[in-house]
């Protein structure tokens, strides 16, 4: 006789349900497990024998018969010990120790030797995939379930140990698993504090100004400055800004960063802010393995990618951004396997004037060559300045506002209500539509929804002419002013807008 149950497995960001076929034969002893296992799955036998003798019930080795356990679809290569709560189930159905109604139930969760569920990876989006295949009960560790309880209209259990879940199916016991409720999330309260506030920053109030505007219309920007200026902090600062994600946004980097193994306290509830070091792999960044993961490109999504010193990241680096930055996702594509990760992210980069630091300075000099300046300047190509929609000049702080103690400054919760509220005039504005904010408009989007008076035109159309603009720049421009005029409340771009959006790109 055999028997079947039902778990899954991800493929990149997509799920796989993967059927647990068993089967008990006559023969001498043996207990194998068919349907491309890694190393992983084929120790998977010793842990769910140890578990399941552990749990009071008799192990495989003292069944004396084969074991043939097959994980289909065969061709799809089964990875990690997400299967071994479904093989034990299985297991001790097709043995007669217990019996169910295993139809649309769905087991996942890696077995400790004493029968204790540990939690596993991607629960929130197998949970996902499984309930449009038809899937109604969800049985997953303990520590799991409150990711799992976002998906709503199914019922999740919460399993400490596999004697727990063989209690709940044994009608001769009074134990019964209790459903765990759906998780709910007050998104209003769930700006976490930021460990910067834009008043611990003296001055630098253009650049504040450019990164008000950055957030409301989630644009790409590029700080240039001197050591000391403040161009961390700023960019630290940033988040702060930004306003909290909606119950989708959590759904989806929770998924993100629950299949990369990085989630933390169950849920992702604050935007991403991703600060890779210059010194980190191309791998790191873009994602990739034999099996591809997502990269920190990946992990930043709904947030905020930060590239401190953006010259020195590895070329090749800096120039995979150019996808991500144009459509919001990457295409990872590996020998065993291609996949394609969302994307869309806020770009904020800094550099410095020039290798040393001084260039401009009225106080230090500078000690590089021209040769060294334009080699610094060349790490950065213009495809990649192209993508990228505000270039932010943060001068050296005067040593008098420093010491300043004002209280007057305006707070990241101040200048977040101006965003949030730039914000709410976008998704209006896009209801319509599959976009969120101005910057994810294309060609189409531009030319159906803002209108330019033909004053307007001719001042950004000089300025394309005298500055050399790309197609791409002059399209940037036009989505900036539209944030810019968003901020100021206005329904139409006016000449001062497009003004000063020209002045973001010329820097």
């Amino acid at each position: 006789m055999a028997v079947k149950v039902y778990s899954g497995q991800l493929s990149g960001l997509r799920g796989n349900i993967i059927d647990i076929e068993i089967d008990l034969s006559q023969g001498l002893y043996s207990f194998s497990i068919v349907g491309l296992p890694d190393k992983a799955v084929e120790e998977s036998k010793d842990r769910i024998s140890a578990a399941i003798k552990n749990s009071g019930f008799v192990p495989p080795q003292k069944g004396r018969r084969r074991v043939i356990v097959s994980l289909a679809p065969a061709d799809i290569r089964k990875e990690g010990p997400s299967f071994d709560l479904g093989i034990a189930i299985a297991y001790l159905l097709v043995s007669e120790q217990i019996n169910l109604d295993f139809n649309n139930k769905f087991f996942l969760g890696e077995l400790a030797l004493d029968g204790e569920i540990r939690p596993t990876k991607g629960v929130l989006s197998l949970v996902k995939y499984a309930k449009e295949k038809g899937f109604k009960q969800f049985f997953v560790p303990k520590e799991n379930t409150k990711e799992a309880a976002l998906v709503k209209g199914v019922e999740i259990f919460s399993c400490e140990k596999l004697i727990d879940i063989t209690n709940h199916f044994n009608k001769e016991r009074e134990f019964v698993l209790r459903k765990s409720r759906h998780t709910k999330i007050d998104t209003e309260k769930l700006c976490e504090k930021n460990i910067f506030d834009f008043s611990d920053v003296k001055g630098q109030e253009s650049a504040k100004r450019g990164l008000e505007i950055a957030a409301a219309g989630g644009h790409n920007i590029l700080m240039t400055g001197p050591p000391g200026s403040g161009k961390t902090m700023l960019a630290k600062a940033f988040s702060g800004i930004l306003p909290a994600l909606s119950f989708e946004e959590v759904l989806e980097v929770t998924s993100i960063h629950s299949v990369a193994g990085v989630l933390k306290d169950n849920l992702v509830f604050s935007r991403p802010f991703r600060s890779p070091h210059h010194t980190s792999s191309y791998v790191a960044l873009v994602g990739g393995g034999t099996y591809p993961k997502p990269g920190e490109i990946t992990l930043s999504h709904r947030g905020v990618l930060f590239l401190d010193e953006f010259p020195e990241f590895e070329r090749r680096v800096i120039e995979a951004l150019r996808q991500p930055l144009e459509d919001g996702v990457i295409n990872v594509s590996r020998a065993k396997g291609s996949s394609v990760f969302p994307a869309r992210f806020i770009l904020v980069c800094t550099m410095n004037p020039c290798p040393c630091g001084n260039l401009g300075s009225k106080t230090k000099p500078c000690l590089c060559s021209q040769s060294n300046i334009m080699r610094y300047e060349r790490k950065i190509s213009g495809p990649i300045l192209d993508r990228i929609d505000l270039t932010l000049n943060v001068p050296q702080v005067d040593i008098n506002k420093l010491s300043e103690d004002k209280h007057d400054t305006e707070t990241s919760k101040d200048i977040r209500n101006r965003v949030m509220k730039a914000r709410g005039v976008q998704k209006e504005r896009f209801k319509k539509l599959n976009i969120l904010i101005n910057s994810e408009m294309e060609a189409r989007h531009i030319r159906d929804m803002i209108v330019l008076s033909e004053q307007t035109k001719q001042i950004l159309n000089q300025a394309a002419e005298r500055m050399n603009f790309s197609g791409r720049t002059y399209h940037k421009i036009i989505k900036l002013a539209r944030t810019i005029a968003d901020l100021d409340n206005k329904d139409n771009v006016e000449e001062k807008h497009i003004l000063e959006a020209i002045q973001y790109k010329s820097n």
